[in-house]
C-alpha cells in the first residue's frame, strides 16, 4: 500500500479573516489600513461627519487599497451630512419656521439652537424671544418661559395678545405669574 502525501505534507497556515476581507498576519501596513477604516466609521456613526470625512480622506491620500470604493462612498455620505446640518434661509421669518418645525417635531435642543441664532443675528427677534417661551413652556421651565415672554412682550406688546390664546402656554396657565403677565389690567 502506498502512503498518500497529504498525511505527510505540512499544514498550510490559513491567514485571519476580517469584515474587510483577509488580513496577512505580517501585512502591518494592511492592519493600520483597516484600524483607520473602523475608526472612520465610528466617527460617523457617532455623527462627526467633519471628522469621518477628513479621516476618509486621509485615508485616500495615502492609499486606501481594496477599500478605495467604500472609502469614496462614504467620504461623500459625510459630505452630505455635513451639508444637512448648514442650512442657509432666504429670510429671518424662513429661519423662525425652521425653528418652529423642529419645535414642533420634538427636537427641543435643537429649536433652542436655531432660536438663540437668530437672535444672534438679530437682538430685537421678539418672535425669536416668544419661540424660546414657548419651547420652555413645553420643557416645564417656567422660570425661562417667563424670562423670555417677558423680553418678547417688552419689545412687542402684540405678543401679549398672542400668548392669550396660545394653547402651547397650557402648562403655564396655573402660575400667577403668567397670569399676571398676560393681564396686567387686572
Amino acid at each position: 500500500m502506498a502512503q498518500t502525501k497529504t498525511a505527510n505534507a505540512p499544514a498550510t497556515k490559513r491567514a485571519p479573516r476580517t469584515l474587510a476581507g483577509t488580513l496577512p498576519a505580517t501585512d502591518n501596513v494592511r492592519a493600520l489600513l483597516v484600524a483607520q477604516y473602523e475608526a472612520a466609521l465610528r466617527l460617523m456613526q457617532e455623527a462627526k461627519y467633519d471628522k469621518a470625512h477628513a479621516a476618509f480622506d486621509k485615508m485616500l491620500a495615502a492609499g486606501a487599497g481594496e477599500l478605495g470604493d467604500r472609502v469614496r462612498m462614504y467620504a461623500n455620505a459625510c459630505l452630505l451630512q455635513s451639508a444637512k446640518g448648514k442650512n442657509s434661509f432666504a429670510s429671518h421669518e424662513e429661519h423662525y419656521d425652521y425653528a418652529v418645525s423642529l419645535l414642533n417635531d420634538g427636537h427641543y435642543e435643537d429649536a433652542r439652537e436655531q432660536f438663540k441664532l437668530i437672535l444672534k443675528e438679530n437682538d430685537k427677534a421678539d418672535y425669536a424671544l416668544y419661540g424660546l417661551a414657548v419651547l420652555s413652556s413645553m420643557t416645564g421651565d417656567s422660570h425661562r418661559c417667563l424670562e423670555h415672554l417677558t423680553e418678547a412682550i417688552r419689545q412687542n406688546p402684540r405678543n401679549r395678545i398672542q400668548a392669550r390664546s396660545d394653547s402651547d402656554f397650557q402648562d403655564m396657565a396655573d402660575d400667577p405669574r403668567f397670569t399676571e403677565l398676560l393681564y396686567p389690567e387686572v
